[in-house]
């Protein structure tokens, strides 16, 4: 790396993989919110999932309610912010679990590793020019 490349490198990974750290957080909110919706039914014609299987969708609100927020550069938190989420999540005395964030972000795992694996390979390049 030329003189001060390390420099021009360090910025470039830092604007790289801040922008790959909030896309990776939005593949983890998409893929929750798929689970949720696909093959689902809401209204009359609603049926609940079988656990442990993803909740269908019903009124939509769990879906609507799961967001992205990038809190500092180098972190996204995903979350799902439907008063009913950690219920359907981890289950309770009287429903069982039918998790939809951590399989999302398992799901999620190989296209968030290419993003930042991408966002490397970017800043490395601007390094070099």
């Amino acid at each position: 790396m030329a003189r001060g490349g390390l420099k021009r490198f360090v910025a470039a990974l830092d604007s790289e993989v801040s922008s790959a750290i909030f896309a990776a957080g939005d593949v983890v909110k998409v893929e929750a919110q798929t689970s949720i919706t696909n093959g689902a039914q809401s209204g009359r014609n609603h049926v609940p999932s079988v656990a442990p299987l993803p909740p269908n969708n019903d009124t939509g609100v769990l879906a609507d309610n799961i967001e992205a927020v990038q809190t500092s550069p180098f972190t996204v938190e995903v979350s799902s912010n439907a008063p009913y989420s950690a219920y359907l999540e981890y289950g309770s005395s009287r429903m069982p679990a039918r998790p939809f964030m951590g399989p999302a972000l398992l799901v999620s795992r190989p296209r968030v590793e290419k993003l930042l694996a991408a966002a490397v390979t970017r800043a490395a390049k601007k390094a070099e020019s």
